[in-house]
């Protein structure tokens, strides 16, 4: 059995069910937009997000039709602010695809960013689940912050490990905690395991997004060499913020120099790369990460030991092991 098929295991029945119900919530009489949710539809990706809301639920009870809204609810919010960041980011891909604006324009993208938000609005108010819209919504609330807090930071370039984890928690980790914290509170879960269920899915994104920071520096398939990307979009993530830290002045000036001003130099990216790589900030990242993992796995420790916990053990390890 691999690792993908002990994951989905005690939930593969309402995965292939939540297929059909996912796209029944996203329908639309205009033709247009039918379209572009039929393209959204095709690139979908692993699905992580509503398998953490079902695996959260079926570790907490039985599933029902509160945990089917309120997967449909995250991923069609989740869709919604990836659509809206590919605007935001000048991105032309996504997962190997075109980008919603690469194939209609900004205008259009906006505009189906809007709808799917809406729709998930809708679907909560006619199920009238507001306590998973008050979950889902302060999520949202939370990641549209910390994108603006990276933007903020991004200008001045004076991020602390404090104001990196913050960015991080809001950015990445907030959806993630909603997700799990909705999988609760769909199966009527008391106070304290929602939260804690919350507080898991907070520590799986810090995770998350520490590996996605780590990839930045390490040699991808195509080229061989380190992508750079955070570096070519002036995003200081912890790697750097640890080797900024580190180093001494005239190398730290150096360093954010090359961030500021010369961020399209290949050469002078790889070479912030290599002070990065020289100076430890890839074991200080990792080492980070796994102990956001751990934290995660002691609060599964908690719950009965069923089923739906190894597979949301096995999702956590996924989460730092993948390698992309």
């Amino acid at each position: 059995m691999s690792s993908s098929d002990i994951i989905k295991a005690p939930i593969a029945e309402e995965m292939k069910k939540f297929e059909p119900f996912f796209r029944a919530s996203v329908k639309s009489p205009v033709s247009l937009l039918d379209i572009i949710i039929h393209y959204i539809l095709r690139r979908k990706g692993k699905q992580m997000r509503p398998m953490f809301v079902f695996l959260s639920a079926r570790l907490n009870g039985e599933i029902n039709d509160s945990t089917f809204t309120a997967a449909a609810m995250i991923e069609l919010l989740h869709t919604a602010t990836l659509v809206h960041d590919d605007i935001v980011d000048d991105a032309y891909e996504r997962r190997g695809f075109f980008s919603i604006n690469a194939l209609w324009k900004n205008k259009i993208a906006v505009l189906v960013g809007d709808f799917l938000l809406s729709k998930g609005l809708l679907l909560a108010v006619s199920k009238k689940e507001y306590e998973l819209l008050e979950i889902v919504s302060e999520a949202v609330k939370e990641m549209s912050e910390g994108e603006l807090l990276q933007i903020e930071k991004a200008r001045r370039l004076n991020v602390s490990e404090e104001i990196y984890f913050d960015i991080i928690r809001k950015k990445t980790a907030a959806l993630i905690a909603a997700c799990c914290a909705c999988g609760a509170k769909s199966v009527k879960a008391d106070d304290a395991a929602i939260a804690q269920m919350k507080l898991f899915g907070e520590y799986v994104g810090m995770a998350f997004q520490l590996k996605d920071d780590l990839f930045d520096y390490q040699k991808n398939n195509f080229t061989g060499k380190p992508s750079g990307n955070d570096i070519k979009e002036k995003k200081l993530t912890l790697p750097l913020i640890h080797v900024l830290n580190k180093v001494d002045k005239s190398d730290r000036l150096y360093m954010i120099n090359v961030v500021k001003n010369h961020n399209k130099n290949k050469k002078k990216v790889n070479s912030v790369i290599e002070m990065v790589m020289q100076n430890g900030g890839m074991e200080y990242a990792s080492k980070i990460m796994f102990e956001f993992k751990e934290k995660a796995l002691a609060i599964l420790q908690g719950f009965p030991d069923n089923q739906a916990r190894k597979s949301l053990t096995e999702l956590v390890n996924y989460t730092v092991n993948r390698d992309k």
